[in-house]
């Protein structure tokens, strides 16, 4: 499995519809690669919360036909990272959207965990309630996004769904880069599963991003890193690794589940 990290540089300098423009012409480049996965809010700005009333689009709207013309080119599984979508009753969510090799939107997954604490997209978004993987080819692809990193419970959750790859797209500010590194790692390990987190870089809301895109293997091992430019970061995975680690260290048999706090 040929996999690609596409580690957009986001600024307030480049409007929406250049930037779709941009990432489709870097997406339709990897023909003859499996999956293909770009970052988090990088067409409206995962930052830029002032105006994501404006730059909201629908599920079908002009990001997500962008990205569907340029995975059909290429004939990718192309994880499109995130939009800010706006749904049919005016709640806005911070969207994933994965497209098949054929252009068709094979997934959406709605962030569960919104960062902000009481600003930012927790007062401006709405929450997910689904967890969500996607059947491919390679094997169940399980859907996260940035801030959902630090809740282990959902990655338990995708791993009971069958998930054996883990793709996060993320708008990581800079100051943070060690946390980012260190819950990559950690869900990799802790799941026994492929990670791979597709990090914007540059400024954009005041917030300078942390790049740094990695690919995980099941071990922990980091096969790919970029660094903290605009850059296109490949890795050649091997699916059945995952069978393999598990089998060789069998620790997720041992789970046990169901275990009640105690009471006080």
């Amino acid at each position: 499995m040929r996999a690609t990290l596409i580690q957009l540089r986001v600024d307030d300098t480049e409007d929406a519809a250049a930037r779709r423009r941009r990432a489709a012409d870097l997406v339709r480049a990897r023909a003859g690669d499996d999956l293909v996965v770009l970052p988090e809010g990088w067409a409206a700005g995962a930052w830029n919360h002032a105006t994501w009333p404006r730059d909201a689009e629908p599920l079908d709207g002009p990001t997500a036909r962008a990205m569907s013309g340029a995975a059909r080119d290429a004939a990718v599984w192309l994880h499109a990272g995130t939009i800010v979508e706006r749904a049919p009753d005016g709640t806005l969510y911070n969207t994933a959207l994965v497209f098949g090799p054929d252009g068709g939107l094979r997934a959406h997954y709605r962030k569960i965990h919104r960062y902000g604490f009481d600003t930012g997209e927790a007062a401006l978004m709405g929450a997910g309630e689904r967890v969500v993987t996607v059947p491919t080819g390679s094997g169940p692809i399980g859907l996260a996004t940035c801030y959902d990193l630090r809740f282990p419970e959902l990655f338990r959750a995708l791993l009971d769904a069958g998930a054996r790859f883990l793709v996060v797209p993320a708008a990581w500010p800079a100051g943070r880069l060690e946390h980012l590194r260190l819950f990559v790692r950690t869900r990799a390990v802790e799941e026994q599963c492929f990670v791979l987190a597709c990090v914007a870089v540059g400024e954009h809301g005041g917030v300078r991003q942390a790049g740094h895109s990695m690919v995980v293997d099941p071990w922990g091992t980091v096969l790919a890193e970029a660094g903290e430019d605009e850059e296109v970061l490949t890795a050649v995975i091997d699916p059945s690794e995952v069978d393999r680690i598990r089998s060789e260290l069998p620790v997720l048999r041992d789970r046990v589940l169901g275990i009640a706090a105690p009471r006080r």
